[in-house]
């Protein structure tokens, strides 16, 4: 698993300061998909070193790690995910996948606080249109879920 570049960014999990992942070689292909260049098998390495690089500098400034992609190897995301929580108790871990709806399994506290999911469909938006097939959810520790989406709505504009 690779991944491209990373961003700090204020918008894709709610009340988060997040460090974005941006993982390479999606099998999704959404039409109309806003990061093409994820679509092929390019980047650097993605491991626990990798992600103690990216970290070291802002593990500070940051409250969450979400790993953007990764649909082709959804175990690997998990497994960081994991490592993450061990590693960095104090950041909160998100997956941004393009699955319908990733495995049961995939969907655990164990793993994340939050994951998205849905391929992005032009006619229904992103994730700040009303009308989109995408969910964010938050994920508690019994495994229990809160529907974020209508969060980005509110955010319109």
């Amino acid at each position: 698993m690779k991944y491209v570049d990373t961003a700090i960014v204020f918008q894709e999990i709610p009340d988060e300061v997040t460090m974005a992942v941006n993982i390479s070689n999606c099998p999704i292909h959404c039409e109309g998909c806003h990061s093409p260049y994820l679509q092929s098998d390019t980047g650097i390495t993605l491991d626990q070193k990798a992600i103690d690089d990216i970290l070291a500098p802002y593990k500070d400034a940051i409250t969450c790690v979400c790993l953007m992609g990764g649909d082709a190897e959804p175990q690997e995301v998990a497994e960081l995910a994991a490592y993450i929580r061990s590693a960095y108790p104090s950041l909160r871990t998100a997956w941004y996948s393009g699955r319908q709806q990733p495995s049961e399994e995939l969907m655990d506290h164990k793993y994340y606080d939050y994951v998205k999911v849905g391929p992005y469909i032009k006619a229904q938006g992103p994730l700040n249109s009303p009308t989109t097939n995408q969910r964010l959810y938050r994920i508690y520790p019994d495994n229990s879920r809160t529907d974020l989406t209508s969060w980005f709505w509110q955010r319109r504009g």
